[in-house]
Parts: C-alpha cells; sequence; structure tokens
C-alpha cells in the first residue's frame, strides 16, 4: 500500500507479535473513534480473539483544526497534525494515520517534516476502487474536500474518473455533516437525502460512491445505498491492520 513518508524516528520500539504500533492523528471525534475501533475490532482477524497491534491516538479539538479550515490556513493545520504526530512518536507509534479527509489537504506540506511515515487515505481508496475494477467514482465529504484535489489527484492517478456532488449537494452535506454527524446524531431524513445524492451520481455513470468523509459509514453503507460505497474510515482502518501485521 503506498504512503507518505517522513524522516525515520528514533528510539528503541516494544513490538508485540511483531506487529507494528498504529498511530492514529485524530480530528473529529466521531471519524476518530470508528477507525480506533475499527483497528481494535478488526485486529482479531489477523492476530486472535481480543487481540490487536498496539495503538495509540492524539487528536487537538475539532475547533482548533476548524479555526484554520474555515480561513483556508492549510499550513495551521498541518501543524497540528505535525503536532500530533510528535506526540505519536514519542508514545511509540511505528507509522500514522488520519482518519479525516479533509485535512489530508495539508498532509504534502508536512510530510518531509513529519517523525514518521504516513498512510494517505485517498491513496488507500483509490488502491481498492482500482483493485474492485471500478471505474467512475462519487465523491462525497466536506464541502472543503469536495473542492479540493485530494480525491481527483489520486483516483485520476490509477485511471479512473469521478464526479462531484453539484452546489447545492455541497451546501447539504456539508450542513449534515457538520450540523449532525460530528456530533452523533443520524437522522433518517439526512439518509435520504444521501440516497438521491446517489442515486443521481448513478444515474450520471458512477458504479460506487467515496464515503469521504469519516463520519459518514456512521449513516449510510452498502445496506442503504445505491449505490456500491468506498468507506474511507474503514478502508483505512484496514490498511493499517496489512501495514502492521507487516502486509502493506
Amino acid at each position: 500500500m503506498p504512503d507518505v513518508r517522513g524522516h525515520p524516528s528514533g528510539g528503541a520500539r516494544t513490538i508485540t507479535r511483531m506487529t507494528q504500533h498504529v498511530g492514529i492523528v485524530g480530528c473529529s471525534a466521531e471519524g476518530a473513534a470508528l477507525c480506533y475501533r475499527t483497528v481494535c475490532l478488526e485486529g482479531a482477524q489477523w492476530l486472535g480473539l481480543h487481540d490487536h497491534p498496539e495503538v495509540s491516538l492524539h487528536t487537538h479539538a475539532l475547533a482548533r483544526y476548524m479555526e484554520y479550515i474555515d480561513n483556508g490556513d492549510w499550513a495551521g493545520v498541518g501543524e497540528l497534525m505535525l503536532s500530533s504526530a510528535h506526540k505519536l512518536a514519542r508514545a511509540g507509534a511505528d507509522f500514522l494515520i488520519c482518519p479525516d479527509n479533509t485535512v489530508h489537504q495539508a498532509l504534502p506540506d508536512i510530510a518531509g517534516r513529519s517523525p514518521l511515515p504516513w498512510l494517505h487515505i485517498a491513496e488507500v481508496v483509490a488502491h481498492e476502487a482500482r483493485a474492485r475494477g471500478l471505474r467512475k467514482i462519487g465523491i462525497t465529504g466536506t464541502r472543503y474536500l469536495i473542492d479540493s484535489q485530494v480525491y481527483p489527484e489520486k483516483l485520476t492517478e490509477r485511471g479512473l474518473e469521478y464526479l462531484r456532488p453539484d452546489d447545492a449537494e455541497r451546501t447539504e452535506i456539508n450542513r449534515i455533516i457538520f450540523e449532525e454527524l460530528v456530533r452523533g446524531a443520524l437522522l433518517p431524513a439526512s439518509a435520504g437525502y444521501f440516497q438521491r445524492v446517489f442515486r443521481r451520481m448513478r444515474d450520471a455513470g458512477c458504479d460506487a460512491v467515496v464515503l469521504g468523509c469519516t463520519e459518514i459509514p456512521l449513516l449510510m453503507s452498502d445496506a442503504n445505498s445505491p449505490l456500491p460505497t468506498l468507506d474511507s474510515t474503514r478502508l483505512l482502518a484496514r490498511a493499517a491492520l496489512r501495514r502492521a501485521n507487516g502486509l502493506g
């Protein structure tokens, strides 16, 4: 699995059963929690009952991130991520993941100063899309993500087409994310809205949709989606498990 490399970290590592220590750079609580739970619960498939790699999580408050994001200050976002990276390196992590798609806009600018390598969430998703033989991918997420090149760049690199939500859809999806999902509110009306957006994307030729906000999988899944889903949160957690077990 491709990753973004930083400078190698120093110091001894305590490795359990030859697995690597996963460091999670959180941003919003619900997305970080789902990623953490997935690593821990699905670790048993690799290591046995109740077992998983060592995991550490650090997050600054979402409010700190939003102060920078709302002002388009991606350098500031990157410094928060880098702060978490250094704390996780000191905690013994071997590599990093960030279960937040939006803040990946800042990752390229800090990777060279990072004490540890990162798995890139959009690279993980694009790799999965290509492995499934998909051709055209709908992208959902915050308006900051949708307006960015985070997914278009990684999908295009793998020869995949993509479709963004239209302006009205971006506005409503962004509202649902920040007024509901990051607060743990899962409303049937909002699930219905996502279903309508996904149907439009299907009718426009998409054969799958990226759940590109790490809270969207709390509301939408293959069970209620008109399109097959690419769950960015769980795909990232599973890539971390492969990496931790020496397979990625």
